[in-house]
Order: C-alpha cells, then structure tokens, then sequence
C-alpha cells in the first residue's frame, strides 16, 4: 500500500516502479479492452505529438505552446479521457472552470466542433451536477464529470470538468472548442485542484503573449527569464476570484485622465483588447485623440500609461490599436455592456510577461521581450 500511494502521487521510487507498473499497465489494458478501448488508445498515442505523451508527471515547470489568432485569440489544444481526446481550448484567466462541447450538446456551436464522449474514455466518472456559465459574450450550460486531462508532458488524474449541454451563438466560429479557465475561487477550479495535487515546482503560472502566429507559452509551476527583461513587479491581488488587482490611476501626457480615483482590473487572457466603464473609456478615447486614424499617424499619438502599485505601466499607439492595412483603430472599449471595472486583456498583456502566483495571492508583471 506504501508504494501504491506514492506512485498515484507521481514520486518515482524504483522499488515501487519496479512492482507496480505491470499490474496498472495490465489492469488499464484490461478496462480499455473490455470497453473496446484499447485499439484507440493504442492508435492514439502513435498519432499524438511527443509533446503530450508521459507516463507519470514529475513536480516541476510545464511549458505549453500557444497559438495567435490574429492578436484576438490564444489557444492550444489539451486531451481529455482514455484513450485522449483532443479539444483546443482558450486559456482563459478571467475564468474558472474547463469545459469543453460534449455529445450532449445538439446545437450549431457544438456540432460545429470537437464533442466529448464520456462513452470512450475508461476513465471518466460522471458527478451530474450541473452548472450555468455566463461571460461577456455567450453563455454555456454544462454537466460536471472527472477525467483524466493532459497538457503537454502535464498529466492530471481525476479533474473536474464540464461537459456542454448548450452554448450560445456567441461560440459557433470560434477556432477553439472550448474554454480552460486558469481564474481561481470557486470549489472545484482547474489551477486550485491542479496545484492540490502537488504537481507544479512552485503554485504559479505564468503567460507570454507574442504578436506573431507561433511563439506564445504558458509556464505551469514557474517562469522563463528569456521572455522578459528588467525586475518583476509584484502586485497583490485584492480577490481570489479570479485575478483582481488595483490600477491607481491612466496617465496620458503625465496628467490623470482617466480612473483618477483608483480602479479595479481585472487580467483576463480571455479577452482581446482593453474593456472598462464608458465614462473611462470615453475619456481615454478623447486624450489620444480618434477611435479610428490612419495608421500612419501614430508616431504623432500619445503612449496611455497605466499606474499599477505605484509603478508605470505604458501602453504605446503601437501596443493599443489594431491595424488593418493603412486603417487603425484603438484597442479601448466599453464593450457591449457598462462594466464597473478594467479589463485589462491580451492587448496589456503582450506588451508585460505576467505571473499568476496563487501561492502568494499576488501578480507578477514584467517588460515582455
């Protein structure tokens, strides 16, 4: 029994590895094979890229590649089940939960993507509670189960998950399938159960977000110095739930145009530019100028400098619009609803390597290279 409970937590003693094994192996053998698994798993792990095949998971750092979707959205893909099944999904901090569509779901948006079949997996174990998501654009309806989730060289036994039953049009062309929430708080949440199970070398992950199609990573358990330069900043966070931190105040030609009080922000790796209140938006839209210009004017515009911890914080004209061709517009937005709070999305976070430290309830941000 000793060694049977340091191997299900992933220490690799020899003297249990050498008589352990064997009877797992055949006993996981058995299971698929009684379900008519075996064949798939076996094709699967042919098919799949070294990057996601381990055996057991060491306590460490796990990098996972990133892709950019036109500055809009960041995805990679994970495997859910036994034999896995590969979803992409959006990593999201400004959310909790992983959920991916399921054959439960009939609507367009689900059809339209990768589905979940707990049927295939020997692993999976169904909890039937169910739970309602609801984000700034589109809402999902799930049923929670457990199962078996890889991230790259990352192997997590036993996590929960949601399994759509519905999902708003919001999700019908969407490139993922569905959404990794990295936000913590509520019971059950990925990073809290991921960080439970003492995987991780250190309880933090951190996020680089390049401009270009390839080169995104996020770092489970740690940092990569080679994706930013200078000190870190360390900024408390004033909420578990998820990644909440305090702006002192938006500089634009070193005067206070904009949360001139104080403001709260939320980091979210989830949304694409920056949200917040209209009457803040609509002040940090009169000081640089135009919502759209030509794109070669913004040499002549101003840098918008967020004041975080006492620290600056600058956003170039570069950083803030989108360009399209000779067209740019700005990256400010109030969204399609009067938020109370910043959302300061991966149009931030491109230009600062962000740490979420949940060890320490506090965020990293650092000059990005």
């Amino acid at each position: 029994m000793k060694c049977l409970a340091i191997l299900f937590t992933f220490v690799a003693l020899s003297e249990c590895l050498v008589k352990i094994p064997l009877q797992r192996e055949k006993t996981r053998r058995g299971m698929l094979r009684e379900k008519n698994l075996l064949e798939g798993f076996q094709k699967t792990n042919r098919d799949m890229d070294t990057e996601y095949i381990t055996a057991f998971s060491k306590r460490g750092r796990f990098k996972k590649p990133l892709k950019n979707l036109q500055d809009l959205t960041y995805y990679g893909t994970i495997y859910i089940g036994t034999p896995p099944q590969p979803f992409k999904v959006l990593f999201d901090t400004g959310s909790s939960l992983l959920w991916v569509p399921s054959i439960y779901c009939k609507e367009k948006a689900c059809i339209r993507h990768q589905r979940f079949d707990p049927r295939k997996s020997s692993t999976f174990h169904g909890t039937g509670k169910r739970f309602p998501i609801e984000y700034g654009k589109g809402s999902v309806g799930v049923i929670l189960g457990r199962d078996t989730v890889k991230i790259s060289s990352l192997t997590i036994s036993d996590i929960e998950f949601g399994l759509s039953t519905s999902e708003s049009e919001d999700f019908n062309k969407k490139k993922y399938d569905g959404i990794l929430g990295l936000g913590s708080g509520r019971t059950g949440s990925f990073i809290d159960n991921l960080m439970k199970k003492g995987l991780l070398e250190k309880d933090e992950f951190s996020v680089y977000l390049s401009g270009k199609t390839d080169g995104s990573m996020i770092i489970f358990g740690g940092i990569d110095q080679s994706y930013f330069t200078g000190r870190i900043n360390w900024i408390p966070v004033k909420s578990k739930y998820p990644w909440w931190i305090a702006v002192d105040s938006i500089l634009v030609n070193s005067k206070k145009i904009a949360c001139r009080d104080g403001c709260q922000a939320l980091l979210d790796t989830g949304t694409s530019s920056l949200l917040g209140p209209k009457s803040e938006i609509n002040q940090i839209q009169q000081a640089i100028g135009k919502h759209s210009f030509n794109c070669r004017n913004l040499h002549n515009m101003p840098d918008v400098v967020f004041v975080i911890n006492g620290i600056q914080y600058p956003l170039t004209p570069q950083a803030y619009t989108h360009k399209d061709d000779d067209h740019c517009e700005s990256g400010f937005s109030s969204g399609s609803k009067d938020y109370d709070h910043l959302i300061l999305g991966d149009m931030f976070l491109r230009e600062y390597y962000s740490i979420f430290d949940r060890g320490n309830n506090q965020v990293g941000l650092a000059k990005a290279v």
